[in-house]
């Protein structure tokens, strides 16, 4: 009993050789060590540590992308690099103004939350709260917060970032999802009159099933069943997803996006599932 005790809690340790599928080492606090992806800058688990299911990590995530074709040289070096950045905060080297950083961030966060002008941060937020700070906390508090930038692209680049991450979260959880995804794709007109197409998309992440916004795009040329499917192509492309991983096809069955019988007989517009690949028809 003792010893497939022990045999259960053993973990599997650091190797090199796992450098290969673009990834680094990480010690914590407690001394084991944990794997990190340096392309995607995801921590993984101990479970996930086994060659095989690396190898399929990797394929899955950056198989398609620029690494598709690096070198165990290339990795090595990156590593280098990745952890020569990771330790400067270690070793004393963190900037002043990160406090400043982090306001910044939960400033453009409520704004995009809001759904406000990305300008309110610099006409409206930080004059408010330098004259409440001023009224309240004194003259040196209103110096201080005066240090944060709020301006327009300043906002406009940290709410970017803010996408990006999450962008890449879910894209990370669609790839460990032990089941394929399902998509709902629509097809919707903006304010200035320009076709967006949104989809959403359904996963399974550990005991639950997730739904999540996963893009809205522009539809630049037309509506048609073929331009909505390259605009999902492009995007599984540039984010190392594919069809093979996705299980069902959710549309509102407007002839805009999947085409009718009057449209598709004298207009030639083909149906979504027509131009899917076959097992997802």
């Amino acid at each position: 009993m003792k010893l497939m005790k022990n045999m259960s809690s053993k973990k599997r340790k650091w190797s090199e050789d796992y450098v290969r599928y673009g990834l680094t080492c990480l010690t914590e606090r407690d001394g084991s060590q944990r794997p990190k992806c340096m392309l995607c800058n995801v921590k993984l688990s101990n479970s996930s540590r086994a060659p095989a299911k690396l190898r399929e990590r990797f394929k899955k995530l950056h198989g398609e992308g620029q690494y598709k074709d690096a070198t165990l040289d290339e990795f090595k070096l990156k590593r280098v690099r990745f952890d020569a950045s990771a330790t400067l905060p270690t070793l004393g080297f963190v900037p002043i103004d990160k406090p400043i950083l982090t306001a910044l961030y939960e400033v453009a966060y409520l704004i995009a939350k809001q759904g406000k002008p990305h300008t309110v941060g610099e006409t409206l937020i930080k004059p408010a709260a330098l004259k409440m700070a001023n009224i309240m906390l004194g003259k040196a508090a209103e110096n201080k917060l005066s240090l944060v930038p709020l301006s327009n692209d300043t906002i406009r680049c940290r709410i970017d970032d803010m996408s990006d991450d999450i962008l890449a979260q879910v894209v990370a959880d669609l790839v460990a999802s032990p089941t394929k995804f399902s998509l709902q794709l629509d097809e919707t007109t903006d304010v200035s009159n320009l076709s967006q197409l949104i989809l959403f998309v359904r996963y399974v992440k550990g005991d639950e099933i997730k739904e999540d916004f996963l893009f809205c795009k522009p539809l630049t040329t037309t509506t048609k069943a073929a331009d909505v499917k390259k605009l999902v192509d492009d995007f599984f492309r540039s984010n190392g997803l594919s069809w093979n991983m996705v299980s069902a096809v959710c549309s509102d069955r407007a002839p805009a996006m999947q085409g009718s019988k009057l449209s598709t007989a004298k207009a030639g517009v083909p149906k979504l599932f027509a131009v899917l690949p076959p097992n997802l028809s």
